[in-house]
């Protein structure tokens, strides 16, 4: 009795597949892990832990000053409302780091509108959590809060 050639039979192929489909799982890991590349580790994190000092005092000086702001949605807008410290008109630096995702982290100037409040568009910002940082325009002062997009209610930097 004559067996069938190899290339016919189970085995010889089913001992192939299993080999190859790790190779190809193997090439799709590295392409995405190429595409996506980790932006939460700092390079020069002392550097970023002496910034993180700084900030410490810009915030203690926020406080001291009683700088308080309302941040509220409206619409397409995000409104921030100062409601403590010195409102002489100032423009205020505002920046948005995303928690995961740096190529989404934006940073603005705003100016004040006619109401005395500081609009931004969110189209700018995508949904999802952000770490926010409002700082006065010469780097004086930084009050900082995470929150989530998009807002169903007011939040207070304090």
């Amino acid at each position: 009795m004559k067996s069938a050639p190899w290339y016919k039979q189970f085995w010889p192929w089913f001992l192939i597949i299993l080999p190859g489909s790790v190779v190809i799982a193997s090439m799709v890991t590295i392409k995405i892990a190429t595409d996506n590349p980790v932006s939460l580790v700092a390079e020069d994190y002392y550097k970023e832990g002496k910034a993180i000092n700084q900030d410490l005092s810009r915030i203690t000086l926020a406080r001291n000053l009683g700088i308080v702001f309302e941040i509220k949605q409206q619409g397409d807008q995000l409104v921030f409302i100062q409601h403590g410290g010195q409102g002489n008109g100032e423009a205020i630096k505002v920046e948005f780091h995303h928690t995961t995702l740096a190529k989404h982290d934006q940073q603005m100037m705003l100016t004040q509108n006619g109401d005395g409040n500081y609009q931004m568009a969110t189209d700018k910002v995508v949904e999802g959590k952000w770490q926010v940082m409002i700082d006065s325009f010469d780097g004086r002062w930084r009050l900082q809060q995470k929150l989530t997009l998009p807002l169903t209610e007011s939040v207070w930097f304090r």
